[in-house]
């Protein structure tokens, strides 16, 4: 039985996730204690550990719990946020928001397990706003685009450890995150004409890149991020 550490567990992708991985032991962090707690219930092995992972305090609380559980196998960061405001609407306190919630977390979990001497695979979650210019995504844009910054850097730094480092890149995805934007049955289906495969992503889209990722058929891979974003990123009809 392999033992994964998923961040972000209650989040549509991180739900998904533990689902596809219920079969083996499960360290699960989320902020909010009460819908973690009911999420693990659900699972046959599965610990919940409610922290703050965008603050150095709750990585070192988490990396207190880890000490105490088996090796890690692998790690699923999908903590994250979004902000649609530009530039000049954006105050410096929601940039650093996004800022922390998105890099500073990637960075903290990065390096609690690389502090760990952990072998295996490490997830993380970027953004096709990374890669496209988009209007208003100017905050949640530079976070993104610093984690791919962090994850070529870390896989070349941790290979020799036996540590791949990874991220996915999702497209518009349907989750409690983008159900605002999603709400307008007119607003969803011009986004829907955006997208060369004809849909909005699913949070199992995202779940499958990822434990792939995970798994011993990607062995060969590291520094990669994946775009699993229905051709948004890359192709236009």
């Amino acid at each position: 039985m392999a033992h994964y550490l998923i961040t972000g567990a209650t989040g549509g992708i991180g739900r998904m996730v533990c689902q596809r991985l219920s079969e083996h032991r499960l360290t699960l962090v989320a902020r909010q204690p009460a819908p973690l707690t009911e999420l693990a219930a659900g699972l046959p092995d599965a610990l919940a550990f409610p922290a703050d992972l965008s603050v150095e305090a709750g990585a070192e609380a988490l990396q207190g719990c880890l000490a105490q559980r088996p090796p890690l196998d692998g790690v699923v960061h999908a903590i994250g946020s979004l902000l649609l405001k530009p530039a000049h609407r954006c105050s410096f306190d929601e940039w650093r928001a996004v800022m922390a919630a998105n890099l500073d977390s990637a960075f903290l979990v990065l390096r609690l397990v690389t502090q760990a001497k952990m072998r295996g695979s490490l997830v993380l979650c970027s953004s096709v706003a990374a890669r496209v210019g988009l209007n208003n995504h100017e905050a949640i844009a530079a976070a993104k685009a610093g984690i791919e910054g962090l994850v070529r850097a870390a896989a070349a730094t941790y290979a020799a450890q036996g540590l791949r480092v990874n991220a996915i890149a999702p497209g518009l995805t349907d989750t409690p995150l983008t159900a605002a934007i999603l709400g307008s049955q007119q607003l969803r289906a011009a986004l829907v004409q955006q997208h060369p495969l004809g849909r909005i992503g699913r949070p199992d889209d995202q779940a499958a890149a990822i434990c792939w990722l995970l798994g011993d058929e990607s062995t060969w891979v590291t520094g990669q991020v994946l775009g699993v974003d229905g051709g948004f990123g890359t192709v236009r009809r």
